[in-house]
């Protein structure tokens, strides 16, 4: 492609696999809310069939285009990229997670588009030493290589990616949408998130029955789906946690649950930066969080809630028992964790680091072109 002529536009095309339900879906939301409209120009590609993110994100005005494609390696999705951004004319092409890179990085490279930006969202844990190799190759397509922590980028750079592509941008938070209220008088521990083995919610559970035996009110709302959902209210039934663990599903107005909550938790075994953890702060909750991946960048044992080692159930009731009933050291450590949202993690911030990158990349494709001629 051509250098880009000043008077125009940028346009960036957001790539994802999917864009049902999930931590990263909504962050693709904030980039359409929160786009500068006067220098860049949005599209978004899904590879996958269209999901209701996808409603959200063309109710900001922007296209959103879905492939259809199955999960699993597909040949033909190179071909339906090199021909989506050829159409579109893309100076920006930005991948959400590794798959979305393994295809739409020598997609971009085919095309001649002068910017490709990976975000890596996740821990990619459990993935297939195949798949991190073809994950390591794709990423030799992209100018830089964001990951969501410092943990990410230490992982990332562990797994053979060049340290001069890596750079940091955490993610953020509308803050406007989670007004102060602080913990809730009597109010449930809530768990938002997929329910899906990382996630250990499993380990909850058993944390919670032993947290019954001290306090017979105690009570625990685990909002979310998935695969694991029957067999963990089969363990809840089987632990006698019937009149203390509900399971909500899905829940949409995740802003009204955490408004009536005492206490959020977060038992994971691997995670990146964890929005749900930014919206109970934001909110005011003190948070329970396992000290893995991005959460010690999160939270501040102590300060804003408590760090317990995964899969440890012992650990993680003992937190709960403190931080479930509200109190002075409850309701300060949700003030805490406000202050840090608003410092560190607001989405504005980190729509304005991407944007600022997209130009990075761009005027030095430019001048590799220009170079080149």
């Amino acid at each position: 492609m051509s250098p880009i002529p000043s008077s125009r536009k940028i346009r960036v095309t957001h790539v994802v696999g999917q864009l049902h339900t999930g931590g990263m879906e909504k962050l693709l939301v904030e980039f359409a809310k929160h786009a500068d409209r006067d220098r860049f120009d949005l599209q978004f590609v899904c590879l996958g069939p269209h999901g209701p993110v996808a409603d959200e994100i063309a109710e900001f005005g922007w296209q959103v285009t879905s492939l259809g494609f199955a999960p699993g390696l597909r040949a033909g999705i190179l071909y339906q990229l090199v021909r989506e951004f050829a159409r579109i004319r893309t100076d920006v092409v930005h991948t959400h997670n590794n798959n979305p890179l393994i295809y739409a990085g020598p997609a971009a490279r085919l095309v001649g588009v002068p910017g490709v930006i990976q975000t890596r969202h996740g821990q990619s844990t459990g993935t297939s030493p195949k798949h991190r190799f073809a994950f390591r190759l794709a990423t030799m397509c992209a100018q830089r290589v964001v990951c969501v922590s410092q943990d990410s980028r230490r992982l990332s750079a562990r797994e053979g990616v060049a340290d001069r592509r890596l750079t940091v941008i955490r993610n953020g938070i509308d803050t406007q949408r989670f007004t102060y209220l602080g913990p809730a008088p009597g109010g449930p521990v809530v768990m938002v998130g997929r329910l899906v083995p990382l996630k250990g919610v499993d380990t909850l559970l058993r944390a919670v029955a032993l947290v019954v035996h001290q306090r017979a009110d105690f009570r625990l709302e685990v909002a979310g789906d998935g695969e694991a959902r029957p067999g963990l209210e089969a363990l809840a039934r089987e632990l006698g946690l019937d009149n203390h663990v509900r399971f909500l599903g899905n829940v949409r107005d995740v802003p009204g649950l955490l408004a009536r909550s005492a206490c959020l938790v977060l038992p994971s075994l691997s995670e990146g930066i964890s929005l749900t953890l930014l919206e109970a702060m934001a909110r005011g909750l003190p948070v329970v969080a396992t000290d893995v991946g991005g959460n010690p960048e999160v939270v501040e044992d102590g300060v804003t809630g408590r760090l317990v080692p995964p899969a440890n159930p012992e650990q993680l009731a003992a937190a709960l028992l403190e931080l479930a009933t509200v109190s002075e050291k409850t309701q300060a450590m949700g003030q805490a964790g406000r202050a840090r949202v608003e410092r560190v993690f607001d989405v504005r911030r980190m729509v304005a680091e991407y944007e600022a990158l997209y130009l990075k990349v761009v005027r030095r494709g430019a001048e590799r072109a220009l170079a080149r001629n």
